[in-house]
């Protein structure tokens, strides 16, 4: 890998004798890893453990493989597991995610929520906001709402909201140089600075939003002390905040200036490049009353949901339920008004109003586990091949008409319906693909 010559001059100084074992790792393929998902109802057990981490190993598997497409694993490569790691949310937190796309770190959030609390999962960018809405209806959540907005928009409606809040900050990208070589291509020695700027535009709505003795986690994938350090130090400044220190596992080391901080270099690390502070909010509490959400149901829709639950449910969902269109979800109790944001998934999709019948979404049944439904049916893997091509299943005869969650390595792929012994399908016609 050609690395350009400001680069190489900024961290031979930066990094001295240690200079030469960094610019070497440039040469080397980058770490790939994954992460289990313990909200899935049946897990498995893979080789490569990392050290001191809950769910993750080193190692990659096809977005092919059943335990990708029923959301068991979600591939992230070990540096960027770490944010989640440190921040480690407790249940019940309310959480924001404010740079969330394509998901990785909103989905490792989600672990340790275990469908308690609430995560805001935000994403700018509404092509990748897509992406986003993806990959956690894959995992199954059913605590998230994914929102499509700037952080100023969202200060607007989160006023002094969150006990806490991840900001994985758009930067200079050096630390996936190894990963993504395309990177180097718009770095310059100005554009660290340049990305710094931004940062603290985001952190100052951040500040705004976070609730006192909350948590803010600050994160770059880059080395650049601008866009780190100098960061902090801006925000010790600024705010009324201070650092918990963060415990330095598998290579990790202090950072500049800064020993609570924490830099993952792919020298000591085995993995890609990260920087990761964690603060406490220090600011005087106010009382605030949020407003709760109530349903907008009409009677026929009640009726239809409540049918529906009684023949195929053996659960009472907690939250609250709103149709948005003919489109039922949802959402968690504590919300404020979201009218004035633009919002990419509204809590968890419960499925379709049609003409005198409800139909379950593909979300419910990623999310549902075997003691809250009435009906299973556990596919085989050549089954399991067929049906995410978009092709019907053969099902024992005697399987009785109706509903079904379908289960594949006995974790949902969704709700199907079974009639006279076929299993229609019901994958998302955009979600499918032949092995």
């Amino acid at each position: 890998m050609i690395l350009k010559k400001d680069f190489i001059e900024k961290y031979t100084d930066l990094l001295a004798a240690e200079a030469p074992a960094f610019f070497e790792t440039f040469e080397k393929e980058p770490v790939t890893a994954f992460r289990t998902n313990p909200l899935k109802e049946r897990q498995q057990e893979f080789p490569d453990k990392i050290p001191n981490m809950s769910w993750s190993y080193y190692g990659k598997i096809s977005g092919k493989s059943p335990e990708h497409v029923s959301g068991l694993i979600y591939s992230q490569e070990p540096a960027a597991q770490l944010v989640g790691h440190i921040a480690s949310p407790k249940k019940d937190m309310k959480v924001l995610d404010l740079a969330a796309a394509p998901g990785g770190k909103s989905t490792h959030l989600l672990s340790y929520l275990d469908n308690t609390g609430l995560l805001v999962s935000n994403e700018i960018s509404s092509k990748r906001a897509k992406i986003l809405v993806e990959n956690i209806e894959r995992f199954g959540a059913r605590n998230v709402v994914v929102t499509n907005e700037s952080a100023e928009r969202l200060a607007s409606v989160f006023s002094a909201y969150f006990d806490m809040i991840v900001l994985d900050a758009p930067c200079s990208g050096e630390g996936m140089f190894r990963k993504d070589p395309a990177a180097m291509d718009y770095w310059n020695a100005d554009y660290p600075a340049q990305c710094a700027q931004l940062q603290k535009e985001i952190l100052a709505s951040a500040m705004k939003m976070l609730a006192p003795d909350g948590q803010l986690i600050y994160s770059t994938c880059t080395w650049s002390p601008e866009e780190n350090e100098e960061i902090v130090s801006w925000l010790l400044e600024q705010y009324d905040l201070e650092l918990i220190p963060i415990d330095k596992i598998n290579g990790m080391v202090d950072g500049i200036g800064y020993p609570e901080t924490a830099r993952m270099y792919p020298h000591h690390f085995k993995g890609e490049g990260q920087f990761v502070a964690k603060f406490r909010n220090l600011a005087t509490p106010s009382v605030k009353k949020i407003r709760q959400g109530k349903s907008n149901l009409n009677r026929e829709q009640v009726q239809l949901w409540q049918n529906f639950c009684k023949d195929n449910l053996r659960t009472n969902l907690e939250g609250v339920l709103q149709v948005f269109g003919e489109q039922l979800y949802l959402l968690p109790h504590g919300l404020p008004d979201l009218s004035k944001l633009k919002i990419a998934r509204n809590g968890l999709h419960l499925g379709t109003f049609k003409k005198k019948r409800f139909e379950p979404s593909f979300a419910l049944g990623l999310a549902l586990i075997s003691k809250e439904v009435v009906h299973r049916v556990e596919i085989s893997e050549a089954d399991f091949v067929q049906y995410v091509a978009g092709n019907t299943v053969s099902v024992p005869k005697e399987l009785p008409n109706g509903w079904y969650q379908i289960t594949i390595k006995e974790n949902g792929l969704g709700f199907a319906k079974v009639v006279s012994g076929v299993l229609k399908n019901n994958f998302p016609k955009g979600l499918r693909f032949r092995s």
